[in-house]
């Protein structure tokens, strides 16, 4: 589909800022707009809640076997290092709901990801609060994987604990050779990962799996 003018306008100043090194606040609202996000396997909607302009993500099928992923990528914008800020809501402590951040994304099949399990947050067994947020970097490293092969590593529990029904802050920081997380503004990380990859750059963009999540005031610095 050829851009609009305002699109290509829009594209451009969205580009230099991220040249520039600036702050990119994307704008949810443009959420059907496919000069500004280009949307996988996925339901997308504008939403206001709480007073957040948010938008929701829902993967066609929901919860099936196997995984479910739906991602909308941010256009004319590549990523590879920095800082990445997100407001996020699941379902909830009693409905599974896993959503995040994709980033060095190649292809639907092919990136990282930073993601969260809320259902986990507030668990009464410890080793489910372990598994509340996690590193992913696909095809090969799967969660599965990760767990089988170094358990505790690539996932962890948060600390303070953030609501699992309610809106909770994420600032993702990512380095050539690190990814680490932080919750609700926390000076301390509850997950630093070696990245298992090193793509140059890639597409960023939502991600959630198997059921919808929330997402609202999106912004990014890259390095």
């Amino acid at each position: 589909m050829p851009y609009s003018r305002t699109g290509v306008v829009g594209l451009a100043l969205l580009l230099l800022s991220c040249a520039a090194g600036k702050e990119i606040v994307p704008d949810l609202s443009k959420i059907n707009d496919t000069t500004t996000w280009s949307v996988i396997n996925g339901e997308p909607r504008f939403t206001v809640e709480d007073g957040i302009r948010a938008v929701r993500l829902f993967p066609p099928g929901g919860n099936r076997p196997g995984s479910n992923v739906g991602m909308a990528l941010l256009e004319g914008v590549e990523f590879g290092e920095g800082s990445i800020d997100v407001d996020l809501k699941g379902q909830g402590p009693d409905h599974a709901s896993f959503l995040g951040i994709a980033f060095a994304v190649a292809d639907e099949k092919t990136y990282e990801a930073i993601y969260f399990r809320p259902f986990n947050f507030v668990s009464d067994d410890p080793t489910h609060r372990a598994h509340a947020v996690q590193y992913i970097d696909w095809p090969e490293h799967t969660w599965e994987a990760l767990r089988k092969q170094s358990p505790g590593v690539y996932e962890a529990a948060i600390e303070p604990v953030p609501d699992p029904a309610g809106w909770f802050h994420s600032h993702i920081e990512v380095t050539k050779k690190t990814v680490s997380v932080f919750v609700n503004n926390t000076d301390k990380p509850c997950l630093v990962v070696n990245r298992l990859s090193n793509p140059e750059k890639g597409r960023l963009g939502l991600w959630v799996d198997s059921a919808e999540g929330a997402f609202g005031n999106l912004k990014l610095r890259r390095d």
